[in-house]
């Protein structure tokens, strides 16, 4: 367990706090007991199974039928139609209708637009548009080899009852070993973290490697800045804001952790650094990473605090827990109920946290840090709290929001000859005599807003706790409100951002 394999040391506080320098490669064995199953001779016993909607062929994840939450196939048209207008237009949608962008996270992106929405909320469309070639020089490159071993190492643990990467050599576990090793490369001061594997590969399931490249680099820098740097100081430093939040969203289970002196660094370390991808269902999953990557990091907060307030949150719950391993034990083994996708959503939303409230308390745990334990080691970037203030940091072109043709048709030369000399005579005709146009209806016509439409669901998503984070209007406003938050001078930019390199791309977007 993480409790026998990490050394606990008495802290300043009166709680104990944890040596993290072996957490850094997160080598519990409760990873890898749940990890060993992906070995080819018990991989064979599932060859029969049946995948679920997700791809799974059983663990804990797999997809059960009954607790399915499907949007009916109209209402799912519809929301397709609507994000394929929001992704075609999307500078206009994030700075003028950004409330309304979040909203739609909140309801669920549509699966088929997941993997290309979640490149645009994340900023990694306009990364890689003005990186182009940049993958492929890092894909191209052997690697340092002390960091090629332990991801090789690694492969086999990710998901390993995803089809995707159920086979050993296979061509999911080719593309997470290539977005790994690419990124040990492109921030060598960094290398590899074991929980990068599982955030890579849920980018992976929905997008080509480049694309959950770009993606990860963001999550890494913008998202979780410091989260997988050596010493592990940025996610000890949020294991105390977790804890301070918790005092005033659940104070009988602040209480309950502070009488026995378990650091939140027990167990957050899991739930923050793979952004939960290895503890909830993953129908809850997708939808926790939908709202996190328009939101920022502060979904992934109240998360915690949902789960933390449901087990630990009543004095009822308490009387099965009297001790350190008793309450570590409940929260290794969180009740389906609370995890279900309804459930969660209702919850994560109702919970009173702000950025403004991460930022505040940012602030004071710092102050108490550098009082404590002197300045940080590693000084990561500042985080940003989601799409919009992405945006405004790294203004996009027009061109890089383009989306890519999914299909493509080239026209042979004469082809193109024969038809322009077509156009020629016709426009000589047209002047002579201009006939009216008959119009052709299109068969294949999309549904516009004025025809009928099936109703969506009536209940409409509580926003209570957004309503307090007023969306500024222009980019002076918002300029404003992330120093507001931050407290800090605006992040440097470093030589790979001021690069005016452009390497051309031929590989075309073949993912919906």
């Amino acid at each position: 367990s993480v409790l026998e394999q990490q050394r606990i040391t008495g802290g300043e506080n009166g709680r104990q706090s944890v040596d993290t320098r072996s957490i850094r490669t997160i080598s519990s064995s409760h990873i890898d007991d749940e990890s060993s199953l992906g070995s080819d001779s018990e991989i064979n016993g599932f060859t029969d199974r049946q995948t679920d909607k997700y791809g799974f062929i059983g663990g804990a994840q797999q997809c059960a039928q009954l607790g399915a939450q499907d949007v009916p196939p109209e209402v799912l048209r519809q929301r397709e139609v609507k994000w394929l207008d929001m992704l075609s237009h999307w500078d206009k949608w994030i700075m003028k209708r950004f409330n309304k962008v979040r909203l739609r996270c909140q309801k669920g992106i549509p699966p088929a637009l997941r993997g290309r929405t979640w490149l645009y909320l994340s900023g990694g469309k306009v990364k890689k548009e003005q990186n182009q070639g940049k993958f492929q020089e890092l894909d191209n490159q052997p690697g340092d080899p002390k960091w090629v071993d332990v991801i090789e190492k690694d492969l086999h643990r990710q998901f390993p009852f995803h089809e995707m990467f159920v086979a050993r050599g296979g061509h999911g576990q080719q593309d997470l070993f290539r977005v790994l090793k690419a990124y040990t490369l492109y921030r060598p001061e960094e290398g590899y973290c074991q929980a990068q594997a599982p955030i890579a590969a849920v980018l992976l399931m929905h997008m080509p490697a480049e694309d959950a490249f770009w993606v990860l680099v963001q999550i890494c820098e913008k998202y979780l800045p410091g989260y997988y740097s050596p010493g592990l100081e940025a996610i000890q430093l949020d294991g105390e804001i977790l804890f301070a939040l918790l005092r005033r969203i659940s104070p009988v289970a602040y209480r309950h952790l502070e009488k026995h002196k378990i650091d939140p660094i027990l167990y957050m370390t899991e739930w923050f650094m793979c952004a939960f991808s290895r503890t909830l269902p993953w129908a809850s999953v997708l939808r926790v990473w939908d709202m996190f990557l328009c939101d920022g990091v502060k979904i992934i907060f109240r998360v915690g605090l949902v789960l933390l307030k449901c087990m630990l949150g009543s004095r009822e719950k308490l009387k099965a827990c009297q001790g350190q391993y008793e309450t570590m034990e409940l929260l290794r083994a969180i009740e389906p109920r609370y995890m279900q996708e309804g459930f969660l959503v209702r919850e994560i939303l109702e919970i009173p946290v702000t950025a403004r409230d991460l930022e505040r308390e940012h602030h004071s745990q710092l102050k108490r840090w550098k009082k404590n334990r002197g300045e940080l080691n590693f000084k990561s970037p500042p985080r940003m709290h989601g799409t919009r203030i992405i945006m405004l940091a790294e203004p996009p072109r027009r061109q890089d929001l383009q989306q890519n043709p999914t299909i493509l048709v080239e026209a042979s030369q004469p082809a193109l000859l024969k038809k322009s000399k077509e156009e020629q005579k016709s426009k000589k005709r047209s002047v002579k005599k201009s006939k009216p146009i008959e119009e052709i209806p299109n068969p294949y016509s999309l549904p516009s807003d004025n025809s009928s439409r099936p109703s969506e669901p009536a209940r409409p998503l509580p926003e209570s706790s957004e309503a307090a984070e007023a969306v500024p209007n222009t980019k002076s406003d918002l300029l404003q409100q992330q120093q507001a938050l931050t407290d800090a001078p605006p992040a440097k930019e470093s030589p790979l951002q001021q690069s005016t390199q452009s390497l051309s791309s031929t590989e075309q977007d073949t993912y919906l």
